[in-house]
């Protein structure tokens, strides 16, 4: 049951998300991609975002952002796009309630009921942010980025 329900929860995640493939992103923003120099490209297809990089660029390297936050200050706008993963995780067993048998003494030919309790797997969903970038005046300023390990 846990693979079918990791299965659902990450397709729902990829469809909320507006999943496309790397392919579909280049096609879709061609003329961006078409004038980069050919180090920036293959930056790109291996999912790399650097400082300076356009929107475009960006939604090429990784795709739609999961939220975005603007900011307008004196100094003029600022632009957060947030990207999240989403899994479930393990949390434990409970349970769901009681299971009837039905059990045949075959000496006394007599039937009786063996009540016990059942439990199952219980995983809950998990959201983490793993990426954000901020843009200043249309270019990537500053990448903070989760660090594992």
């Amino acid at each position: 049951m846990k693979p079918f329900r990791s299965f659902l929860a990450l397709s729902l995640g990829l469809v909320l998300a507006g999943c496309t493939t790397l392919q579909d992103r280049i096609q879709q923003r061609s003329a961006t991609f078409a004038a980069l120099d050919a180090a920036t490209q293959d930056r790109l297809r291996l999912g790399r975002v650097d400082l300076g990089d356009t929107p475009d660029m960006v939604y090429i390297a990784i795709g739609r952002p999961t939220k975005t936050i603007d900011v307008t200050t004196a100094d003029g706008r600022e632009s957060t796009w947030v990207y999240v993963s989403f899994s479930e995780e393990y949390a434990g067993t409970r349970q769901t309630g009681y299971r009837r048998t039905v059990i045949e003494d075959k000496d006394t030919k007599r039937s009786f009921i063996r009540v016990e309790p059942a439990y199952r797997d219980v995983y809950r969903p998990r959201a983490e942010e793993y990426i954000r970038l901020i843009f200043k005046n249309g270019r990537v300023a500053a990448i903070e980025q989760t660090q594992t390990g």
